[in-house]
Formats: C-alpha cells, sequence, structure tokens
C-alpha cells in the first residue's frame, strides 16, 4: 500500500528510520513522513482515485499504514464541500464553500489524525495510547482506540465542552481531568508515559496525525478537479490542519497532479488566544507562550503550538495572513451560517466566517476568488457556547 521511505525532521532535517516507534527528533522537532513519489507517480493515477474507498483511505498510497489489517476506520473523511450561496451574497462573496469537516465520525476533523495515529499504533504494537486535548482530539482517539482495543489515557482541561468528556468515557478511556490548559495536560502526560507505558500521541509528537488531516488538501484538490482555491481559511489551534494540507499540496504537485499555484492560507485565531497571529504581526519565525488564554472556541485555546513555524511558513509562502477574531463574532457569524446555509458549525468555523467579513472589508480578498472555510466540528459538540445565545 503505502510508499514510505523515511521520516524528516522539520526542524533541523535529520533523517529517521521508517517502522519504527518516533515521537520527537533529539532537536525536539516534529516528524515528517516522506514518500517516493517518483515511484508512486508512475504506478498511481488520480484517475483511480474515485473507484477507491468513500473516505480519506482512497489516498492510501500516500498514507503511513502499509497493512491493511492495521487499518481502523470509522468512515472519516470524504466530507462535503458545499457551494454556500446565500451566505456568500450576504457578505459579498461570489465563490465561496464550506468543507464541513462536522460530519466525519467523533464529529469533527480529527477523526481523521486519530485513524491514521492508532492504524499505525496497530501496526507497531502500541498497545497504550495519552493523549492531552481541548477536547475533540480526545473524543477521536477515544473511539479509534476502542475500534482498535487498544488502552486509552485521556486528559483534558476541566471545562472541557461536556460531549467531548462523555464521548470519551462511553468509549470506554480512562479520563483525567486537570485544573488549567491543554499545555497543562501535555506536561502531566509528559511526565508519566515512560513509567506507565504510554505512547504520546500529542499533537506533532508523533508523525501519524498530520498524514490523516493532511487528506483534507488532497480531498478539496479532487472535489474541484484538481484546480485549488484562491484562499482557504483555518481555524488554527495547535495547527496541524494547515501544516497538513501545506504538505499535500507539496506531494500532489510531485505526482504531477496539480500545478504550483498555491492558496492564499489564512490561520485563524482567537482574540484570547492568538499567539500565531501575534507572531506572524512581529515578523517572527516562531510564537511565544500566550498568558492567560481563554475563548469559548475549545480547538483555538492552545496557547502555544508545537508546529507553530510551520504554521507560520506556509501562511507566508502563499501570501495568506493570520486573523484573530473575538468570542462574540465568531458566535454570531456561526448563527448566520447555520441561518443561512443549515450548516450548525462549531465556534472555530463560526470564526473563519468572521474572519472571512473582516478580509472582504479590508480589501485583502476580492468577491470574485473561490474561498474555502474548514469548519472543523459540529456545532452540536458546542451546546454550551451557543446556549447563552438560545436562553430557553
Amino acid at each position: 500500500m503505502t510508499t514510505i521511505t523515511h521520516l524528516e525532521c522539520a526542524a533541523c532535517g535529520k533523517r529517521h528510520e521508517a517502522g519504527q516507534l518516533h515521537n520527537l527528533c533529539e532537536c525536539g522537532g516534529p516528524l515528517l513522513v516522506r514518500y517516493d513519489l517518483d515511484k508512486l507517480r508512475e504506478g498511481w493515477s488520480r484517475e483511480w482515485i474515485p473507484s477507491g474507498p468513500t473516505s480519506m483511505w482512497r489516498y492510501a498510497p500516500v498514507l503511513p499504514v502499509s497493512k491493511p489489517a492495521a487499518m481502523i476506520s470509522l468512515g472519516e473523511g470524504m466530507t462535503p464541500l458545499v457551494h454556500t450561496k446565500r451566505l456568500g451574497a450576504r457578505i459579498g462573496s461570489e465563490d465561496l464553500w464550506v468543507k464541513d469537516e462536522g460530519v466525519n465520525p467523533t464529529g469533527s476533523f480529527k477523526a481523521r489524525g486519530l485513524s491514521c495515529a492508532v492504524s499505525m499504533c496497530v501496526e507497531l504494537g502500541v498497545k497504550k495510547v495519552a493523549i492531552p486535548s481541548a477536547g475533540n482530539a480526545a473524543g477521536a482517539m477515544a473511539a479509534y482506540a476502542a475500534a482498535a482495543g487498544i488502552e486509552a489515557h485521556i486528559f483534558m482541561p476541566r471545562d472541557v465542552p461536556q460531549a467531548n468528556y462523555i464521548e470519551c468515557r462511553a468509549a470506554g478511556a480512562h479520563v483525567t481531568l486537570v485544573d488549567g490548559l491543554i499545555s497543562d495536560c501535555a506536561k502531566m502526560v509528559a511526565s508519566r508515559k515512560d513509567q506507565e507505558g504510554w505512547f504520546d500521541v500529542s499533537t506533532l509528537k508523533e508523525p501519524y496525525r498530520i498524514e490523516g488531516k493532511k487528506t483534507m488538501g488532497y480531498e478539496v484538490a479532487e472535489q474541484f478537479r484538481w484546480q485549488l482555491p484562491d484562499a482557504i481559511f483555518y481555524p488554527c489551534g495547535g495547527g496541524v490542519g494547515l501544516i497538513g494540507m501545506w504538505k499535500a499540496f507539496a506531494e500532489m504537485e510531485a505526482l504531477g497532479w496539480i500545478s504550483s499555484k498555491r492558496p492564499k492560507m489564512i490561520a485563524v485565531q482567537a482574540e484570547g488566544c492568538a499567539p500565531i497571529v501575534k507572531a506572524f504581526e512581529e515578523g517572527k519565525p516562531r510564537s511565544e507562550f500566550f498568558e492567560h488564554a481563554e475563548t469559548i472556541a475549545s480547538g483555538l485555546r492552545v496557547p502555544k503550538a508545537l508546529g507553530d513555524f510551520l504554521v507560520l511558513d506556509a501562511v507566508r509562502q502563499s501570501a495568506g495572513t493570520c486573523i484573530a477574531v473575538s468570542d462574540e463574532e465568531m458566535i454570531e457569524a456561526a448563527v448566520e451560517l447555520a441561518t443561512d446555509e443549515g450548516i450548525f458549525a462549531a465556534p472555530e468555523g463560526g470564526a473563519c466566517v468572521a474572519a472571512l467579513n473582516k478580509l472582504l472589508a479590508s480589501g485583502f480578498l476580492t468577491p470574485q476568488e473561490r474561498i474555502v472555510i474548514y469548519n472543523t466540528g459540529s456545532g452540536l459538540k458546542y451546546l454550551e457556547a451557543y446556549s447563552p445565545r438560545f436562553p430557553r
């Protein structure tokens, strides 16, 4: 199936062997999976893709799982790309689309990354996994670990949305609620994983979640008949989805499937937690820890992302931008999206609609450009965030 050749550190470039368990490089950088794309180009055609599974596994040759029996799938991927004409007409965008990741198993895009990561855990013989999460990644890992028969240990902030806590418990995961942020949860996993025998599945601290998430890039290309849009809005907590799509575009160009044209990559954050926006505005290659992070969008409450330098690289190389919106703006925009189009988005998706409003108003984007907003989760998982807007 796969044509994986090795793993490569995104920071220092050091090569690491495939087929072994890895977390970070010795330098602390995240590892990226590399494939023999020249060989793959000779034996795999984009015309064959529609005959594959109706899931992200239609792109199996550029995914790391080599043993089909190890593949743990709940049908993730191939999510709808919806032409949002009514919303577009109201805000002045003539070619506006929403890629709705809320219809994935477990209700968010995290299903993609955890399907791939847990499949690799099965392939490499891992029996116990641990993850710090702001919510949706925990729910996805609990589900895929349950499907794989692997023991799951989850650390989440105590104020995580109730849906995330309940789905983890229902799937049989061991859940620890932490008084603090995802960064505090990560410290607990790091301090205990060796003595407990856990494999750490933290964002970018293993190489395979990004591989599942990059399929969002393959799908948008396929759904637009291998023509990428002019701009992509992506809500950025850890930023792995954006990093993954940027990687996917490079792979597809090497395969001869797309041209060198790239969308403007637009990273959207919350005003109450905007470390990447701050770094972008200050011209810095990496962000600094964002003190007192607070936002209603739990997926955006990441005060320091391990892959921030990769997000900033992609944004700058694409002539994109980073932008923050308020909690009030994202909830209002999400309600407008639901009212106009029937898509009940997570606050993170609403943040992208609010950001688009700002960038159209400023002239950064024009009404004629083809724009894709990624809604990363279902609004049904964030009822506490919406309930003040609709009191009973």
